[in-house]
């Protein structure tokens, strides 16, 4: 199942324009995120995708033109690129540097959405580099004590060798995504008080409400002050619009023009400690648990196992998701 949807992902893609390498790549993310249980930024992501290819929003084709301003900082603008392509490439260019500077950064504007944070960083963490990628988006979720919209959803990712089991960590900064509650919407079924509120600013369980209104930050004041650090720091770097300015993601009308910024680090420009590392992970695996049948996890474990699980049983859609890839395929 999983390789089938991974063919149909490809051949809609290529078949939109996109370069084959492209194409492949942007499907692998899309599926990725279906094995460790992130659908909101799986498949439900491809119809727009594909729409964005085919009124040239998107260019299937684009890596992104990339220029040194300085001797460690890569400048990136992503062409209307596939966000996955882009980001890739600007690794590939940062890999390039580490030999001569140890740590290298690249401040990406003008490309589409890149999707799941952690695919960049647990990529470069089996490459032996620690990673940190972190992205904006439009105004979806409102300042801890208001209830409007002024804030990107602005996740960030840290990835960490440690042995094969790396450590991962890929969060929002708001308390979920908009495409989590979106896939909510698909699935017919309601959404937790306290992740989002109404166009009034009252608290919603409906997704579809959710939708015009504002997603809350996660802990309150230390998500929003997170999520607003994040925001100002790739703006200022990348040159990308603030949120409220911010479209391109969740519609087919506009250029994206959202920012991505990524650190890479060798690790051994400093103490190389990965033994250690692996070692104090294992040892948080082990410690004693709250209850007995979950033992204690580290960040980047579950999405491991779900992704396991996924492989051996397949691969579940919402039944409206499927019927519109269908269709898509026979168009």
């Amino acid at each position: 199942m999983p390789d089938q949807l991974r063919s149909l992902a490809t051949a809609l893609l290529d078949s939109r324009g996109a370069d084959p390498q492209a194409a492949a790549l942007q499907a692998d993310l899309l599926i990725e995120a279906e094995l460790r249980g992130l659908p909101s930024h799986g498949l439900q992501r491809l119809p727009l995708l594909l729409s964005r290819l085919e009124k040239g929003l998107a260019d299937g084709r684009a890596q992104g033109a990339c220029t040194w301003s300085r001797k460690a900082f890569l400048d990136v603008d992503g062409e209307r690129g596939l966000g996955p392509v882009v980001v890739m490439n600007a690794m590939r260019r940062l890999k390039q540097k580490l030999p001569e500077t140890g740590i290298a950064v690249a401040a990406i504007r003008n490309a589409n959405h890149i999707g799941m944070l952690a695919y960049y960083v647990e990529a470069a963490a089996r490459d032996g580099l620690i990673a940190i990628v972190m992205s904006t988006s439009e105004a979806l979720v409102h300042p801890f004590g208001g209830t409007k919209a002024m804030l990107g959803t602005n996740p960030i990712a840290i990835g960490i060798p440690a042995g094969d089991r790396p450590f991962v960590l890929d969060l929002a900064t708001s308390v979920v995504s908009m495409g989590k509650i979106r896939n909510h919407a698909l699935r017919g079924v309601p959404i937790p008080l306290g992740w989002a509120v109404d166009a009034d600013g009252h608290p919603t369980a409906d997704p579809v409400a959710a939708q015009t209104g504002a997603i809350a930050p996660f802990g309150d004041a230390k998500g929003y002050g997170l999520g607003l650090a994040i925001e100002l720091l790739v703006a200022a770097l990348a040159g990308s619009a603030l949120s409220p300015d911010v479209h391109g993601t969740l519609d087919d009308d506009h250029a994206a023009n959202k920012g991505d910024f990524l650190i890479l680090i060798d690790p051994d420009a400093g103490k190389g400690a990965a033994p250690a590392l692996t070692a104090y992970l294992d040892g948080l695996r082990l410690s004693r648990p709250l209850d007995a049948a979950r033992p204690v996890a580290v960040p980047g474990d579950g999405a491991r196992s779900r992704r396991a699980a996924a492989i051996a049983e397949g691969i579940t859609l919402p039944h409206p998701l499927f019927e519109q890839l269908t269709a898509l395929e026979a168009a």
